[in-house]
């Protein structure tokens, strides 16, 4: 494996200056409370990133299905087992069905009671075109903005959607909070946002093309020299099987492969046809996820989860800074970090 370089000091955060905040909206006679203008807001409406569109056509090529019980797996429909998948969480993808049968590999069947259809999520990223005028975040929950910092939701006021992107333009703190201006009298606290926050290249990053990870906001960046060109969600590692810090490089790559880990244990999981997968830290990798909607929050076992399409981009973008060929040869390389401390 490739040695791993943790960087205590050599990347800094990019900063964004926003407009001054105060420490509470009690006796605000500076007006910090009210944020910025209308007129203001009015001249950035949108945040300055391009969507990327979903890749329909990598999202339903397969088949996912959940299995639901240890089961038995037969070699023709009524026919004789030849294995068992224990209880965990698995999934298979499937390739037709004959009456109450399903064919889930070459000649291995299985009853189609004991499978669940998956729909793999149609969240994409977005592409860095130009500077940002304001950080950019993604909403992370369905929430109504509260009119102030620190108030409750008004009634009948309408909802921001999970996903939506916005544009932070100012801050309050409260309670040691942040509470961002996602508009005109719209404000939300800072857990329900996750921030894209490019990074400044370290001279220890020694690839054209690499990939910032940040674990505190659950967002991936990916850069060209010091250039950030696309920032995505991701699902990193539970507290009981982090993802690890520090510089690494992709050093295989995989369109589709199978991960199981946990034998014997309650967390025992089989996952059949990971599609776009780069590993960088042992058996630790960047790939695509059909199993959960869940990006923006810790969700894995270690691995950084992504959605098919944005797992596909990543896979194509960074094919050409290695070469399977050539031993040795140093794939993009992947700074794995925290921007904040979980609370």
């Amino acid at each position: 494996m490739r040695r791993r370089l943790f960087l205590a000091f050599f990347i800094l955060s990019v900063v964004f200056v926003l407009p001054a905040l105060a420490d509470n909206c009690e006796g605000d006679t500076a007006g910090l409370c009210a944020g910025l203008s209308p007129d203001t807001i009015a001249s950035y409406p949108e945040p300055l990133v391009e969507p990327l569109a979903t890749n329909d056509t990598a999202v339903t090529d397969r088949i996912y299905q959940r299995v639901l019980n240890p089961i038995d797996i037969y070699d023709a429909p009524n026919g004789n087992v030849v294995s068992q998948l224990a209880a965990g969480f698995n999934f298979v993808t499937t390739h037709g069905v004959q009456d109450n049968w399903t064919l889930i590999n070459d000649q291995q069947w299985v009853l189609t009671e004991h499978l669940r259809q998956a729909l793999p999520s149609r969240f994409a990223g977005v592409l860095i075109t130009e500077d940002m005028e304001y950080p950019v975040a993604w909403i992370l929950v369905n929430v109504v903005p509260s009119r102030t910092p620190g108030a409750e939701p008004t009634e009948g006021d309408l909802a921001v959607l999970r996903y939506t992107l916005v544009n932070l333009y100012s801050f309050v703190e409260i309670d040691g909070w942040r509470w961002y201006q996602i508009g005109v009298d719209q404000w939300v606290h800072q857990t329900l946002v996750a921030k894209i926050l490019p990074v400044e290249r370290s001279a220890e990053i020694d690839t054209h093309k690499w990939v910032s990870v940040d674990l505190y906001e659950q967002v991936a960046i990916a850069y060209e020299d010091n250039t950030p060109v696309f920032a995505t969600l991701i699902s990193s590692g539970l507290s009981d099987w982090p993802t690890n810090e520090g510089l690494f490089h992709v050093y295989v790559r995989y369109p589709r492969t199978v991960m199981s880990g946990a034998d014997g244990q309650p967390d025992f999981y089989y996952l059949e046809e990971v599609p776009w997968t780069m590993y960088f830290d042992h058996d630790i990798g960047l790939h695509g996820t059909y199993w959960h909607d869940g990006f923006g929050y810790r969700h894995s076992h270690g691995c950084v989860n992504l959605s098919i399409t944005d797992a596909q981009w990543l896979y194509n973008w960074a094919a050409d800074e290695i070469d399977l060929t050539v031993p040795e040869d140093t794939g993009a390389a992947v700074y794995v970090y925290s921007s904040g401390q979980y609370r």
